[in-house]
């Protein structure tokens, strides 16, 4: 165990903070020059993301994003559900060059394109439907640095793109043979702003509840990291009665003004801002506004993992129905949901996981534990502006502060890890090796393997994309959760 090295983790002033820094255990490796550029350019069965510049093949060029659209665009034409594409992005500074070049190169194959120009990520997928079009494409990176940038591809629903569907796109685009259309059968551009629209179907939900957010006179700071969430969330706060709004990080100019991972060690501006204003509420989302994080009136982190909590709490309480997140994600949601007479169900990690799984169970609310809710009363993609809007309703009819309303749900802090191990480890059998040491304790293997233990899990999944495992440990405190992780990761060194 002494090739493992341990590097402890930050912990912050914050009473409910259940999302933490990961601490990184890693097993000394000799970098290689491919292992540092491996991680600049990545092609999987979501789509392709990754740094701007450098050579093709190895970062995202331009060539990268012209043969990853053709490909895209040759899979829509080969399932014959139209030429009609919508496209949009975030903020970031790569974006208009990006988004140009995936335009022309569907324009090139004869496609339509409805351009969105900025749009949050639910809004693209919003408007795919709505536009009846055969699939889209969401230009952003989401929680990624601003040099980062990436396609992730709709289908016709304006859902993520199956993994069937994705291995049949990889094979595209490993084929390189796209068709382009002669010169009198090219395709055209037509701009629209979808953002009034998916804010009206907002609106227009059951369970949002505009009369009741106007008579709290809510007062809420904003933060949205410089990127698309500057405009539409206080666009959504205006339509929802919301007057006394206090803007940081607004302006969408993809100049991240800090990391965009909505985390607590993240977020100490807004904290303070939320105190010194005397806000009623913090709201934080990412750079796709597809992730939502809180703050109370205190300035305290309300918890990502606990934004669907509350949300779902909300739901459940005004519609009976199961509900859905993913393995790795906190098992407070199982709680309410088993206490208001439902049944809950987890999934593989992955928001295509989740989907699938709320609609084999007849889900009425589900969504991951980084903050992101998927409400399919509106459509099947997290989306932080349902988030916010049923979250507001949630707030205003309980009658009680932020903090308050944190306090009623069951407390578990989440511990969240990686081990880095030496490239050729066969992650598979040491996996397997730990799912046997632990037989007796409940497993669950459809993503990597989880193991009870008790009310404490552990949750190790392989990455696709690093030689690494993540471990996510909960417990009742930290430091237990700690300690758990931190025994999966000895058993780990014990096995390599």
């Amino acid at each position: 165990m002494s090739a493992l090295k341990w590097i402890p983790n930050l912990h912050f002033n914050s009473r409910f903070s259940a999302s933490i820094v990961p601490k990184y255990i890693e097993i000394p490796r000799k970098r290689s020059t491919f292992a540092a550029r491996f991680m600049t350019l990545i092609k999987s069965i979501s789509g392709i993301r990754g740094t701007i510049g450098g050579i093709a093949g190895e970062n995202l060029t331009p060539v990268d994003i012209v043969h990853f659209s053709a490909a895209f665009g040759s899979w829509i034409l080969s399932k014959n559900e139209g030429k009609k594409l919508v496209i949009g992005r975030d903020a970031r500074i790569s974006g208009p060059m990006v988004q140009s070049l995936i335009t022309s190169t569907l324009v090139a194959m004869g496609f339509e394109v409805v351009d969105l120009g900025l749009a949050t990520t639910p809004t693209v997928e919003v408007a795919v439907t709505e536009e009846k079009a055969a699939g889209g494409i969401i230009v952003t990176a989401s929680h990624n640095p601003k040099q980062w940038n990436a396609l992730k591809l709709l289908n016709n629903r304006g859902e993520f793109i199956s993994e069937a569907d994705g291995k049949m796109l990889l094979e595209i685009v490993n084929e390189g043979s796209a068709q382009f259309a002669p010169v009198d059968e090219l395709g055209s551009i037509a701009q629209k702003d979808f953002l009034d629209r998916h804010i009206e179907m907002i609106l227009a939900l059951p369970l949002v509840d505009v009369n009741a957010i106007k008579e709290k006179d809510f007062h809420i700071a904003i933060d949205a990291v410089n990127s698309v969430g500057g405009v539409a969330v206080p666009k959504l706060l205006a339509a929802l009665g919301v007057k006394k709004i206090e803007k940081i990080n607004c302006e969408p100019n993809g100049k991240l003004a800090h990391n965009p991972e909505p985390l607590p060690e993240h977020l100490g501006e807004i904290s303070s801002l939320v105190k010194d204003k005397k806000c009623h509420l913090g709201i934080v989302v990412d750079p796709d506004v597809d992730r939502l994080a809180l703050v109370t009136e205190d300035g305290e982190m309300f918890g990502e993992e606990y934004t669907l909590v509350a949300v779902s709490d909300y739901v459940l309480k005004n519609t009976p129905g199961n509900t859905v997140s993913n393995l790795s994600s906190t098992r407070a949601l199982r709680e309410i949901t088993e206490k208001a007479g439902q049944k809950y169900f987890a999934s593989a990690v992955g928001e295509v996981n989740v989907v699938e799984k709320m609609k084999d169970n007849h889900a009425i609310i589900g969504g991951e534990g980084n903050g992101g809710v998927i409400y399919p009363e509106l459509h099947y993609g997290r989306d932080a502006l349902v988030g916010i809007a049923l979250f507001l309703s949630h707030l205003a009819k309980s009658n009680v502060s932020a903090s308050v309303l944190r306090r009623s749900y069951p407390n578990y802090f989440i511990s969240k890890n990686k081990a880095e191990l030496q490239p050729g480890t066969d992650v598979d059998a040491v996996l397997s090796s730990l799912k046997e040491k632990y037989k007796k304790n409940p497993v669950n293997t459809i993503d990597g393997v989880r193991i009870e233990f008790d009310e404490d899990w552990v949750h190790l999944r392989k990455s696709n994309t690093e030689p690494i495992i993540r471990i996510y440990a909960e417990s009742n405190t930290q430091n237990t959760a700690d300690a758990l992780a931190k025994k999966i990761i000895q058993d780990i060194g014990d096995l390599i």
